[in-house]
């Protein structure tokens, strides 16, 4: 059973969001504005967080981009604005899905279990740290670090970079990344939001396109790694 959080303004929404979810056999919490959302993550540390994007005050973008600042609960949009950009927004401050009102709840149920899921799967494997050169990947602490400095990663960068140094000197192809991303639980992504991801991840790896040190396009296909990657044991060693 999972504390579910729902974040929206409208109170038939939360009824009727309240009545699925619970019907899983989670429980639910509730905040009606943004402020609320925040405090509500501070004191009930949900597992899951279904954010609106139209709320008063704060909108759901900056609720869900101050949340990320402290906590990689799994965030889940709720959006009326179906436009690609606005979709873009929301994976970049953080989020890990969207759902595009008026939302089917079979469809929105689906997308809660994938995110519970991979959350469980995240919390229960310890893989291996990936090493090339100065660049650390550690997928167990969600880290990325480059030359010892921490990399502010959004999630969705962060198992973009993961997803390519796991496979090095593979090109992966756009659909290759959202299957790793999202396996058989596609939330719509589309080409153009890997290359902007991507985009962004080689800006904060000081990593240009012109002459990679670690990921390089390959042009027309996708992706790939280019460095060699090592694997660090996370077994402590004695004493």
């Amino acid at each position: 059973m999972a504390s579910v959080l729902i974040v929206d303004d409208d109170p038939k929404i939360r009824d009727l969001l309240r009545l699925y979810v619970e019907r899983e056999g989670h429980r639910t919490v509730f905040a009606a504005d943004g402020e609320g959302a925040l405090a509500q993550v501070a004191r009930s540390r949900p597992d899951i967080v279904l954010l609106d994007v139209m709320l008063p005050g704060l909108d759901g973008f900056e609720v869900c981009r101050r949340i990320r600042e402290a906590s990689d609960v799994p965030i889940l949009l709720l959006t009326a604005r179906s436009g690609d950009p606005d979709k873009v927004i929301g994976l970049d401050i953080g989020a890990d899905d969207y759902v595009v009102k008026p939302f089917s709840p079979r469809e929105l149920m689906a997308r809660l279990r994938a995110l519970l899921r991979r959350r469980k799967i995240s919390d229960e494997t310890a893989e291996a740290i990936l090493v090339s050169g100065p660049l650390e990947v550690d997928a167990g602490a969600v880290e990325a670090r480059l030359d010892g400095r921490t990399l502010d990663l959004t999630p969705f960068e962060f198992r973009l970079l993961h997803a390519l140094m796991r496979r090095p000197g593979r090109v992966l192809s756009r659909d290759d990344l959202i299957d790793a991303l999202h396996g058989n639980d596609d939330p719509g992504i589309i080409d153009r939001t890997i290359d902007v991801h991507l985009g962004r991840l080689r800006r904060k790896l000081g990593d240009p396109a012109a002459s990679p040190r670690f990921v390089a396009t390959v042009r027309t296909v996708g992706y790939k790694f280019v460095g060699a990657v090592e694997q660090r044991d996370l077994t402590p060693g004695p004493g």
